[in-house]
């Protein structure tokens, strides 16, 4: 049987926040361990019927990268789901919510803006 390896390393400061992030694959192309700002790893035990989380981020993660990264891991999981199910309705529905999450976002940020140029 063939295996592969997930490293993922995380930099804790005084408090135990995250300050950086780095992972490398054991099949990855990568020849470096790469760094991120933030990552969502999900499992699913299947005894419990729970899906098991950890979401970390740190702490130059800004609040648009955020969305950007929400947004794209929902347009994600609707592909993932549409592989797993061919449920072409559900999968629409995913990605119409992550484009409306996402638009949302940027007119919230663009009404702080003007908020604050009037202040």
């Amino acid at each position: 049987m063939n295996t592969s390896t997930i490293q993922i390393d995380i930099s804790l400061d005084k408090d135990r926040i995250p300050q950086g992030i780095s992972w490398a694959a054991s099949q990855s192309s990568a020849d470096a361990k790469q760094d991120a700002k933030a990552m969502m790893v999900s499992f699913w035990d299947g005894k419990e019927k729970a899906a098991l989380r950890i979401d970390l981020w740190t702490k130059e993660m800004m609040v648009d990268e955020m969305a950007d990264f929400y947004y794209q891991t929902f347009m994600t999981m609707a592909d993932s789901f549409d592989r797993a199910t061919h449920d072409e309705v559900l999968v629409a529905d995913i990605k119409n919510f992550a484009r409306d999450f996402y638009a949302r976002f940027r007119k919230h940020q663009e009404e702080k803006g003007k908020g604050h140029q009037h202040g």
